[in-house]
């Protein structure tokens, strides 16, 4: 029952910063350190450019590059990487792309690399290949190519990680082979699964934009093409049924700016996987705040400012925008972290009332197995972007909450959205806790995590959406921050977006329907 209460330098690194930065010596002498390795602003250039315009003449020749290894389970694993001709600028950065054959070849020796795996379809740019039949717990080693060259890896330069391994291995080469260690199955009896997406965007025009900054070229989706919100959405809903989830949870910033059309074209495609608050549910991120301004005059007055249309769209009959709801067993909690005054670039928080409710709440499904959702982080470690006050909750109420975590034994994972990237953080204060953070479903990756319930623990994989428009934008928009963000927001390592936990949630049973409640 759904149960809701009534560059290079100090200056540089300025104009990197979003509204809401908290710059401090020690921030900018990092980014000072670390920018100095990464691709320098003054090479990007104007997206509306072509090739021919920068002076580019290709040579018609292949270079395969940015080479991932996206999922991984105990059975399978999924590579991708981009095909593009040498000697060419598509107006991003980037070379144009290239169509090509793709394969991986793979085995269990790194000298004896006898087995193929190709992609089906037609020639592209945008590769995405499939490894079955792995076996748990056991060392692979591969490399993939396109007309015979070897692909190379995404390299790390401003921050430690590897995106193509769960070792080191193969990663002084220039293509391989590079190596991976299938995980163990969850424990216990399947039972179903869930999704977890969220950073959806809809009605956002271009990805990239960075505190107004000119010098920062925003990417913008190829002209005559579909917004790219939409094409990342559609392939999600998509996408999600060959895993057949039971429900789906999205934490937040639906919109771009909580226009209603954009909040009410979300609810439509979301509508494809099943029926809201039965099947899917949502939770509001700083993007869905309420407004000001003639879109929004025809919407309810805010709680803190403008019109708040967010609520409007999903919340019409409740006065609030966080709830908990038991699906299958499974206790959930949809927190409103922007539940406040502001202008979308602080620090997420829950007012009172939603905090004290929120407490009272897990105190009382202490032992109940339980996943909560909302859109700011609890902690953000580890990034290669300066870590802002804005990336995350107010310090004290995420110190609070994990504190009040640790008493309770049920929650075993917090899903959040906000950073745009992979994540998987442990915090010593509530260690039986996992603190998923998971890249936005709007942009590079561009995609979500399937989380699969077994009756003694979970897996968590994370995949890239894969229709030819998601593939081809998702590619694009790799481009953002002037090349830098897929360091960001892959993930620093597999375990980022590829994790198996051992869990107590026996309580859970197989769903008799999908997404049975009644409403409180």
């Amino acid at each position: 029952m759904l149960s809701t209460p009534a560059t290079r330098s100090g200056e540089t690194f300025r104009r990197l910063c979003v509204p809401g930065c908290d710059v401090t010596r020690r921030d900018i002498l990092r980014w000072s350190a670390i920018a100095a390795a990464a691709i320098p602003l003054a090479s990007v250039v104007d997206p509306a450019r072509s090739s021919a315009s920068t002076g580019a003449t290709g040579t018609g020749e292949v270079v395969p590059v940015n080479l991932e290894l996206v999922t991984l389970t105990e059975d399978r694993a999924v590579v991708t990487w981009y095909t593009g001709e040498a000697g060419t600028n598509d107006g991003t950065g980037r070379m144009m792309p290239l169509p090509a054959d793709g394969e991986v070849w793979y085995g269990t020796n790194p000298r004896r690399l006898n087995r193929v795996a190709g992609q089906s379809g037609p020639l592209t740019p945008y590769h995405h290949v499939e490894l079955t039949d792995l076996e748990p717990g056991q060392t692979y080693y591969y490399q993939a190519r396109s007309r015979g060259k070897l692909a190379a890896p995404m390299v790390f330069t401003l921050i430690a990680g590897n995106a193509v391994g769960t070792s080191d291995y193969g990663l002084g080469t220039a293509g391989g082979p590079f190596s991976f260690t299938t995980p163990q199955p969850p424990p216990g009896r399947y039972l179903f699964s869930v999704v977890l997406c969220n950073d959806l965007h809809m009605g956002e025009t271009q990805a990239g934009l960075v505190g107004g900054d000119p010098s920062v070229i925003p990417i913008v989706q190829v002209p005559g093409e579909p917004p790219y919100p939409e094409v990342m959405l559609e392939s999600l809903v998509r996408d999600v049924r060959s895993f057949d989830p039971t429900y789906l949870l999205a934490a937040g910033d639906i919109s771009a700016e909580a226009v209603p059309g954009d909040l009410s074209r979300a609810g439509q495609l979301l509508d494809r996987f099943g029926t809201y608050r039965e099947d899917y549910f949502l939770t509001r991120g700083n993007h869905d705040r309420a407004h000001v301004g003639d879109p929004y005059a025809n919407c309810r007055v805010g709680r803190w400012q403008g019109n708040d249309c967010f609520q409007d769209r999903y919340f019409p009959d409740d006065e609030v925008a966080y709830y908990s709801t038991d699906l299958s067993g499974l206790h959930v909690i949809g927190l409103d972290t922007y539940d406040k005054a502001g202008g979308g670039g602080d620090a997420g928080a829950l007012a009172a009332e939603q905090y004290a409710w929120f407490m009272k709440d897990l105190a009382e499904h202490k032992e109940q197995p339980t996943l909560v959702f909302g859109h700011h982080p609890l902690v953000v470690q580890e990034s290669s972007k300066p870590i802002k006050s804005s990336s995350s909750l107010d310090t004290a109420q995420a110190a609070s909450i994990l504190e009040t975590y640790a008493k309770t034994p049920g929650v075993f994972l917090h899903h959040a959205g906000h950073t745009h990237r992979n994540h998987h953080t442990i915090s010593p204060t509530a260690p039986r806790v996992t603190l998923q953070e998971v890249a936005a479903a709007k942009e590079y990756p561009g995609g979500f995590s399937i989380l699969r319930l077994h009756s003694e623990g979970f897996a968590l994989n994370f995949h890239k959406s894969r229709s030819d428009l998601a593939r081809e934008w998702s590619e694009r928009s790799r481009q953002e921050l002037a090349g830098s963000w897929g360091q960001f927001a892959l993930g620093n390592n597999v375990v980022d977006r590829n994790i198996v936990k051992k869990v107590d949630l026996s309580g859970l049973r197989r769903p008799e329907r999908a997404g049975a409640r009644t409403r409180g």
